[in-house]
């Protein structure tokens, strides 16, 4: 039976576990620590990967506060955004204290920032180098769990005309069918092409398959007056150029 005495230890014991369980909360932190007075006060500049994802999360959970948990993230992810942005829902929502929405939250909020990336990149539309053909694909590409095959259609003065992904695969391989992409060129009136596609595993270097498709296709666009001017390889933040290693025509 409930009595006053069990009633009040109840409440101290209720009242000391609430002070543990909020200790943790940003709201007790120094003005000048809170990520979001941080960010208002000093700019958002000077907030670390974590306290920006502290933001997106709004609170953490019994044990650690928003930013602790948004490091505990980040170190599962090898403090590695790119890494971050391949993780699902799912996967988020294994962490204590991230539900589906505040997931949703992190995976839009990396979205946005790809597409930004993207945007920024296509207003410089001249392709002049190996590094600006890998600018435009990256965000397509380089955090997909699965190969995907790509090209970039140019204008005789290297313009981009515009991207088309031509085929999605597997994690070992994609099919590139030839007659699609210069099908393609052909009816965007492109002069120029630029192959590309992924390495979901990270590795550089080009495959048997790689060389062998790029000869073909370069071959291919000799008769049709189309250069095949490279073949981007992309494997996360890096990328291989066939044009770079002088593997054109090969």
């Amino acid at each position: 039976m409930f009595n006053y005495s069990t009633g009040f230890l109840f409440s101290i014991g209720y009242f000391y576990a609430l002070m543990e369980n909020t200790s943790h909360s940003i709201k007790h932190w120094a003005e000048d620590d809170r990520p979001r007075e941080k960010l208002l006060n000093k700019g958002k500049f000077v907030l670390s990967d974590s306290e920006l994802i502290a933001i997106l999360i709004g609170s953490g959970n019994r044990e650690k506060s928003a930013v602790e948990l948004s490091k505990e993230i980040l170190a599962d992810s090898n403090n590695n955004l790119i890494e971050l942005t391949k993780l699902s829902v799912k996967e988020l929502t294994k962490f204590k204290g991230i539900g589906e929405a505040k997931a949703i939250s992190i995976i839009a909020a990396l979205e946005l920032g790809k597409r930004r990336r993207a945007q920024e990149t296509l207003e410089k539309t001249k392709i002049q180098s190996s590094k600006a053909a890998f600018e435009i694909v990256y965000p397509h590409l380089s955090d997909l769990a699965h190969e995907e095959f790509w090209v970039l259609l140019m204008s005789n003065s290297n313009k981009l005309l515009t991207k088309k992904r031509i085929s999605v695969g597997g994690i070992n391989g994609t099919v590139a069918d030839g007659k699609i992409i210069f099908k393609e060129a052909i009816e965007q009136s492109a002069i120029g092409i630029i192959l590309c596609h992924n390495h979901p595993s990270g590795n550089l270097e080009a495959s048997e398959a790689d060389i062998s498709l790029t000869n073909k296709l370069f071959e291919a666009g000799k008769l049709l007056d189309i250069n095949v001017l490279d073949h981007i390889i992309v494997a996360g933040e890096t990328y291989l150029s066939f044009a770079d290693e002088g593997m054109m025509g090969n």
